[in-house]
């Protein structure tokens, strides 16, 4: 199981970390990705990380203002949100894969809304 959280309130040009938990250890072996889905859109892609913590990937829509990393001893993802803006306003979801393969475990999301 994955436990998305950090998400909330924040004005234009504000930041926020979101943090992916798991509880089993295998998740240090996983990809994990950062997905999002404002009200009436599909779900898009935001940013991804191998296992290791290298080739992070983004969405043309976030590069430059998002980060992701992780910290394996904590069993955790992170998402720093940086120069926050409208559009971003989204429940934020975190997925893990084995390798290259689909996302298969899904957490629950996280809502990040920003006003202007």
């Amino acid at each position: 199981q994955l436990q998305a959280s950090g998400g909330g309130l924040v004005q234009t040009g504000g930041s926020l970390r979101l943090s992916c938990t798991a509880s089993d250890r295998n998740f240090i072996k996983l990809g994990v990705g950062w997905f999002r889905q404002a009200p009436g859109k599909e779900r898009e892609f935001v940013a991804s990380i191998s296992r290791s913590g290298s080739n992070p990937y983004y969405a043309d829509s976030v590069k430059g203002r998002f980060t992701i990393s992780r910290d394996n001893a904590k069993n955790t993802v992170y998402l720093q949100m940086n120069s926050l803006k409208s559009e971003d306003t989204a429940l934020y979801y975190c997925a893990a894969r084995w390798g290259s393969g689909e996302y298969n475990t899904w957490g629950q999301g996280t809502l990040v809304t920003v006003s202007s």
